[in-house]
């Protein structure tokens, strides 16, 4: 999922104390909500498509194949709604951020469905609900942060994803010729743990830095960036439950 440049971006602009949007927060939020509940619906629209031997279900054929071409789709329309967020033309920016929200729950069906066969549906449940304080908490701390704290935890948070990235990388490559190594056991857990804590950081410098990034009429470009925020809490939520679980294996 394309989540760094909006998170890098802000983080970057984000300087002084200064609001350059004083409003911008509170007209993103219905945006924010809305693209959860289209990626709800795309979750479980892919969910249905997925073998669920729990549930007598035996998926489709088609689900790998639309899985390829959602995610294909979702990093191109990612780009085009982020600069046209980014440039205040809301009308393009909409239907584009809804689509761009529906293939991503198509996607993140793919860890949900994993999730659900792994630890089942309190999995789920736990990360939802984790997202969703991690939200509230956010909303009242980070409108209220000092300059100096906003500032350094932006600057720590900067510095941590970049850190989360190079880790992933890592992690895809060594995974070609080591998959037990990377892609189970201590190094996922590592990269779940710490991108769950990541993301909970960024949660707060969401609410800090959007007003002193994004102008009124941007609430999209600030309704994009702390809609990744949640949908990648929520994405390593699951991954680190899987991970407690021993990634899904059956020894």
């Amino acid at each position: 999922m394309p989540a760094s440049s909006n998170f890098q971006n802000a983080i970057r602009e984000a300087q002084s104390s200064a609001l350059v949007g004083p409003n911008v927060v509170n007209k993103a939020l219905p945006y924010v909500g809305g693209g959860m509940v289209l990626t709800a619906l795309g979750v479980l629209g892919g969910l249905s498509m997925q073998p669920m031997p729990a549930l007598g279900q035996a998926g489709s054929p088609l689900f790998f194949p639309l899985f390829i071409v959602a995610f294909i789709g979702e990093i191109v329309l990612f780009f085009m709604a982020s600069s046209a967020a980014n440039n205040a033309n809301n009308a393009k920016a909409l239907p584009l951020l809804s689509a761009f929200s529906l293939l991503t729950g198509f996607t993140l069906s793919g860890i949900v469905g994993l999730a659900y066969q792994v630890a089942g549906m309190g999995s789920i449940a736990t990360a939802v609900i984790a997202t969703g304080l991690t939200f509230v908490i956010a909303s009242v701390v980070g409108k209220n942060m000092s300059d100096s704290v906003g500032q350094a935890l932006s600057g720590v948070v900067g510095l941590g994803l970049v850190g989360l990235l190079i880790a992933m990388v890592v992690q895809i490559i060594g995974g070609l010729f080591a998959p037990e190594m990377f892609q189970q056991g201590t190094f996922e857990l590592m990269i779940a743990g710490f991108g769950t804590v990541l993301f909970v950081g960024m949660a707060f410098v969401d609410f800090y830095t959007m007003p002193r990034t994004y102008r009124d009429d941007q609430y999209l470009a600030g309704a994009l960036g702390m809609y990744l925020t949640y949908i990648n809490l929520f994405m390593f939520l699951l991954r680190l439950i899987i991970a407690l679980q021993g990634g899904g294996r059956r020894d």
